[in-house]
């Protein structure tokens, strides 16, 4: 049995750096203190822990970044409306669901921002997250409200793509069946 070493602390500054922003942000003040105590405690933390190393073969896409965080801010408001009619709608009676969608990746690491982008909003909340399959299950607060339980799912399925086209590689892309980004060249020469 093979044990693939663990990642040195200076190839995993990104995290030990999250982690520090993360002790700073709980603590609520940005002091001298903080930030030690915070590093102290990322390098703890990466260190001595044994994490599963998450493989991201992907590259960062601003604009597909600024899409994706734009529309979830945009589904929060809605959703947050959505939901508070339902919650205010007399006589009313919402037709919740658990629905299964399969997802186009099998990458773990976008599998479980898909999931958790969409359980942060309202109406909709992930029960299950299948890693072999890739699958997700939800469940939808009022499938009818949504437009039915295909609707659903293109909700869910539009979100892993936004999160794809936001850090996924060319090759990934491909593989999730999706069209691959255009590079600046391509554009150019059109």
């Amino acid at each position: 049995m093979s044990h693939k070493p663990k990642p040195s602390l200076l190839r995993q500054w990104p995290t030990v750096l999250w982690l520090m922003v993360v002790w700073v942000l709980l603590w609520g003040s940005l002091s001298w203190g903080n930030v030690i105590a915070g590093l102290i405690v990322a390098v703890a933390v990466t260190g001595l822990l044994r994490m599963t190393p998450v493989d991201f073969h992907g590259r960062v896409h601003p604009w597909g970044v600024v899409v994706l965080v734009t529309r979830f801010v945009y589904d929060l408001f809605k959703a947050s409306i959505e939901v508070s009619w339902v919650a205010l709608r007399p006589r009313h009676t919402p037709h919740g669901a658990v629905i299964g969608v399969q997802l186009r990746s099998h990458s773990d690491l976008y599998l479980t921002i898909t999931a958790e982008l969409c359980s942060l909003v309202p109406g909709s909340l992930v029960v299950e997250a299948h890693r072999l399959t890739g699958k997700l299950f939800l469940h939808v607060l009022d499938v009818e409200q949504v437009g039915g339980i295909e609707a659903a799912r293109t909700v869910v399925l539009d979100q892993e793509e936004r999160v794809l086209r936001a850090l996924a590689s060319d090759a990934e892309l491909r593989e999730a069946g999706l069209e691959p980004h255009r590079r600046r060249r391509e554009e150019v020469a059109a």
